[in-house]
């Protein structure tokens, strides 16, 4: 007897699966270039300071659209790489990182890497019956409108306790 195919109880990790193929073969790429280890959430943060100069992690997480805990992450990274510096900013909270030379020196292959990559986004989205790059800012649009978990208290209201509403 076939299986049915997975329906949305696998999502999150259908979504897991997805990106782990795109990255893996990106970061292939890397590899390819002399760039091992180079991981391609790399990519964005040192564009994003290549064309606007050092910038907060803050910054670095609206230029790139990811959260700050995700961008905090990965500019960490970046420091230990070798390809950022760090230093304090307007007040002890903030950080603001600057790309280091080796960082700059990347530029030319990595704005080489990011033009074929989009190639071959766009040809991959082709194949499909809906752009998924359309699809995922819809579905962030969603969650932003009322997260998974606000769905799911909707659906059992058992299982997801009700915010208690603040004193103001």
């Amino acid at each position: 007897m076939p299986a049915r195919p997975p329906g949305p109880e696998l999502l999150g990790t259908r979504l897991r699966h997805l990106l782990d193929l795109l990255d893996g073969e990106v970061a292939a790429v890397y590899a390819d270039l002399g760039l091992p280890g180079f991981r391609p959430r790399f990519t964005p943060v040192i564009r994003t300071l290549a064309a606007h100069g050092p910038a907060s992690i803050r910054a670095l997480a609206e230029a790139t659209g990811v959260t700050h805990s995700a961008a905090s992450q990965t500019v960490a990274q970046l420091a230990k790489a070798g390809l950022v510096t760090l230093s304090p900013g307007a007040d002890a909270r903030q950080r603001i990182a600057h790309l280091t030379p080796r960082a700059e020196s990347l530029l030319p292959v990595l704005d080489a890497e990011s033009v074929a990559t989009t190639a071959a986004a766009r040809q991959f989205e082709a194949e499909l019956p809906y752009p998924l790059s359309r699809l995922v800012d819809e579905a962030l649009a969603a969650l932003g409108r009322r997260s998974m978990r606000q769905r799911i208290a909707d659906v059992a209201p058992d299982l997801v306790p009700r915010e208690s509403p603040s004193a103001d």
